[in-house]
């Protein structure tokens, strides 16, 4: 006789160190990621600010190091993978990437331990200042590396051409799940040697094979800029309008929306505790 699903809930319990209706593992990521996420949603102004203009900074310095391996080497996948010292710097400098902003604090508001306007206002925030970080950073770059000028005008242009296609689109989308997706890989461990490894991967996958992203691309497009390319702000910005938001897509519908179902009756339980300590304090629910 198959085993109904109360059967399989006892056992997973009696197996399991935790009385949470899924694995262990699975639970303790869970709290981890409403909690970093509750925290990211409720730094001040001052706070949000920084690590935005930090996150474009190690972006640009991400940046930096696949200008010179592409000029060096001529290989694009090196080159991604040379970019993964940005995305390094971002984990360990605790900066922030607005593409690495969806999983974390959206289950934090779904839990009711934020609200969608505190959401709303760490990524207008982040991807704001992100690009004013890197358009500075790479102004130094631009000045301090002139003859890297011939290799970025071929990279930004190589962004910008073909507009908006099903393969351009299909690009957008896969950067913002890859890079939510190895956002939460790297929130797994604590150990540095493997997040400069998923940092490493990251950039290869995004960087090295061409995909577009919105913060990323734009900084390279704003390097590009500053050595005189014939790219216009205006061009830029109506190439970002269809970015960004599939790589939101990407990020939200791909990654975000399996994992909340994945973790439903943690979300429930999450807000019926949260709700219970509103009404114990008086609080509207």
């Amino acid at each position: 006789m198959e085993p109904d699903q109360q059967d399989l809930e006892d056992k997973r319990r009696e197996l399991g160190e935790t009385e949470d209706p899924v694995e262990d593992e699975l639970a303790e990521a869970f709290h981890s990621t409403v909690t970093e996420g509750a925290e990211r949603l409720s730094r001040t102004w001052r706070a949000l600010v920084i690590t935005g203009l930090f996150g474009g900074v190690d972006v640009g310095l991400g940046i930096m190091a696949m200008l010179a391996v592409k000029e060096a080497t001529g290989s694009p996948l090196l080159a991604g993978a040379a970019f993964g010292i940005g995305l390094f710097a971002l984990r360990l400098a605790h900066s922030e990437l607005f593409t690495e902003d969806f999983l974390v604090p959206i289950q934090a508001v779904v839990a009711r331990h934020g609200t969608w306007l505190q959401l709303l206002r760490l990524w207008a925030v982040t991807l704001v200042t992100n690009l004013v970080g890197g358009w500075l950073f790479t102004w130094l770059i631009a000045l301090a590396f002139p003859d890297l000028a011939a290799t970025l005008l071929e990279t930004a242009h190589g962004y910008l051409e073909g507009g908006l296609t099903l393969e351009t689109a299909a690009l957008a989308v896969l950067a913002g799940s890859t890079i939510t997706l190895t956002t939460r890989m790297a929130q797994g461990t604590q150990n540095d040697v493997v997040t400069g490894f998923i940092a490493v991967m990251s950039g290869f996958l995004v960087v090295g094979t061409g995909m577009l992203h919105g913060a990323l691309n734009s900084i390279v497009l704003f390097a590009a800029m500053h050595t005189g390319a014939p790219i216009s702000y205006g061009e830029w910005a109506l190439w970002a309008l269809w970015v960004i938001p599939l790589n939101m897509v990407g990020g939200l519908v791909v990654i975000t929306l399996p994992r909340l179902l994945r973790t439903l009756e943690l979300v429930q339980e999450e807000r019926a505790e949260q709700d219970r300590k509103r009404a114990e304090q008086g609080r509207p629910i």
